[in-house]
């Protein structure tokens, strides 16, 4: 659950995480339908949990729509600045991205009380699925990112950037893909650094809920959910920060090198999620529309 809730870092840092077709309208939309189908990957719930889970998504959908939404709104509309007046620095996106990060922390204090009932209340059958749902899940990472070759990694992971700015600037410039190569390969082997920590993240989510009637679960989830940095190891951390410093490094450049026709196909991308967002119906409703 928190992995998926940092996806949104890259969901509100342009998109980047998203597939260049993707809709964010259409996909928020579809949200109660996405959630529980991917929950069903680590537990299968019997009817009394779906029924109890259906109706808290649908409250947290429904505060998350009316209160959270119009601050999105608020948060592209200073990305286009950024873009339109060709202010994409590092300051400035340090700033969006710690913005990012209050959005990401404020979802995580909300739903961890629900997390909590909903992990409290696993039978010891289901506590054991996800304990084996993670172990796949955790193979298949191993397969897919760590598996090869470091050289092949750097290789993949560039391509997979390419593919997604190519969907918010268009073509890219050789200087450009030169760039991006230069980024993948400054991150080494990062891919074996996150998949550790990831593992490490769904190792403790385990046994906390292996202990559920204890009486600090709660505190247990709560530091899973809201404050997963003080679980990393001091290696990733260090990855992480550089990581982080160097994609932030390959934006400003990628922005500096961008021509006409970049810019203008980034602000229409831009546009099309403002408009996506601002026409949701929860919203229209909550501001009386």
């Amino acid at each position: 659950m928190s992995y998926r809730l940092t996806s949104l870092f890259w969901l509100l840092l342009l998109s980047l995480a998203l597939g260049a077709c993707s809709r964010v309208g259409l996909a928020y939309r579809n949200l109660d339908v996405i959630i529980p189908w991917t929950l069903g990957d680590y537990v299968d719930m019997n009817r009394g949990q779906k029924d109890w889970f259906r109706e808290r998504l649908k409250e947290h959908l429904h505060w998350h729509c009316t209160t959270q939404v119009p601050d999105y709104l608020d948060w592209l509309e200073r990305v286009q600045q950024m873009v339109e007046t060709r202010q994409v620095t590092d300051a400035n996106v340090q700033a969006r991205t710690a913005e990012a990060r209050q959005a990401i922390a404020q979802v995580a204090r909300t739903v961890t009380p629900s997390a909590v009932e909903l992990l409290r209340g696993l039978s010891d059958q289901q506590v054991s699925e996800m304990s084996q749902a993670f172990a796949k899940d955790q193979r298949k990472h191993r397969e897919e990112y760590v598996a090869l070759p470091v050289d092949e990694q750097i290789r993949d992971r560039a391509e997979r950037m390419s593919k997604r700015l190519k969907g918010w600037l268009g073509p890219l410039s050789l200087s450009q893909q030169q760039r991006i190569t230069a980024w993948s390969a400054s991150l080494g082997e990062q891919n074996r650094l996150w998949v550790a920590n990831r593992m490490n993240w769904q190792m403790q989510l385990s046994e906390a809920v292996e202990q559920r009637q204890r009486a600090d679960f709660p505190q247990r989830i709560e530091q899973l959910l809201q404050d997963q940095d003080s679980l990393w190891t001091a290696e990733y951390r260090q990855a992480h920060e550089r990581a982080e410093q160097a994609t932030r490094s390959l934006l400003v450049a990628l922005m500096t090198e961008s021509n006409t026709d970049q810019q203008t196909r980034l602000l229409k991308k831009i546009d099309e999620m403002r408009q996506d967002f601002s026409q949701l119906k929860c919203l229209k409703t909550a501001q009386g529309g």
